[in-house]
């Protein structure tokens, strides 16, 4: 069986600050981490090549130092990873990345047939979840989002059962293979590298590609020529404001909550008419 996790580095979120002047991220304020979400992606696949035997391979897009996140990925016990990196990938939103990742995958599966592709949920930078279905679109294979288990892999059935959060509640799914999933960090939890891990970690460089490494490539499709998406303004939500006070004693505290729920409830009888 063979697992390709697509990875991500991402700035530190609890650290990362905002430009008051453009209103844009100041990445240089954080470090670069992997993604949480990704880094539990990774786990499950080390989890299931362990229980299940076969490779793990992980693929990240993004600049030279977004090797780092593969050296991660190793760490935490991926056999292999890769890294497109070039300039007429920058400026990618979901769309345009998601292209260029279904041609790395594309590439990969021809070196080895591929059963398996896990992504996290999202990424914390852009918060979206758009990149791992619109892979699975790409490659024509189902996607699975939410995914918070695996109990089962039958890879001569190619059959998988898996476990997803809903709204309310759960779903129990068999899917064929190969198939997509992004996951939750309830998934799993990160276990500690052994130190065989990040030994061979330290010293892994991944495999790089440009996009001339690529056939039939679109190039109108990649980074900025291929991204419809245009963020016209970030800004930093307004703190909330208190609610209202209620004084005197606990009777009248009482009453005047009870008056405040009263009327709270007319305005939404009158707003869902």
């Amino acid at each position: 069986m063979h697992i390709v996790v697509c990875v991500k580095q991402v700035p530190d979120t609890k650290i990362i600050k905002i430009n008051p002047k453009t209103n844009t991220l100041d990445r240089r304020s954080a470090p670069a981490i992997l993604n949480p979400y990704d880094a539990h992606a990774v786990q499950e696949a080390v989890k299931l090549k362990e229980k299940y035997g076969g490779t793990v391979s992980v693929l990240s897009m993004g600049p030279p130092q977004a090797a780092e996140v593969i050296k991660k990925s190793v760490e935490i016990g991926a056999d292999q990873g890769y890294l497109i990196t070039d300039r007429a990938f920058a400026g990618a939103d979901t769309l345009a990345t998601s292209y260029a990742l279904s041609k790395a995958l594309e590439k990969i599966a021809k070196e080895q047939p591929i059963d398996l592709v896990i992504c996290g949920k999202h990424a914390i930078d852009g918060d979206t979840g758009q990149v791992g279905p619109g892979v699975a679109r790409r490659l024509d294979i189902p996607p699975v989002t939410n995914v918070i288990g695996v109990s089962e892999v039958d890879a001569e059935a190619r059959k998988i059962v898996l476990k997803r959060k809903l709204a309310r509640g759960y779903e129990l799914l068999k899917v064929d293979t190969p198939c997509l999933l992004t996951v939750e960090k309830e998934i799993n939890e990160i276990e500690y590298a052994p130190l065989p891990n990040m030994l061979r970690a330290a010293r892994y460089e991944p495999i790089i590609w440009s996009v001339n490494d690529f056939e039939n490539v679109d190039r109108k499709q990649l980074g900025l020529k291929g991204s419809p998406t245009i963020v016209g303004k970030m800004f930093t939500p307004p703190k909330l404001e208190g609610g209202k006070r209620f004084e005197g004693t606990t009777a009248e505290q009482v009453q005047q909550l009870i008056a405040c729920v009263v009327e709270q409830s007319q305005v939404w009888n009158v707003n869902e008419r």
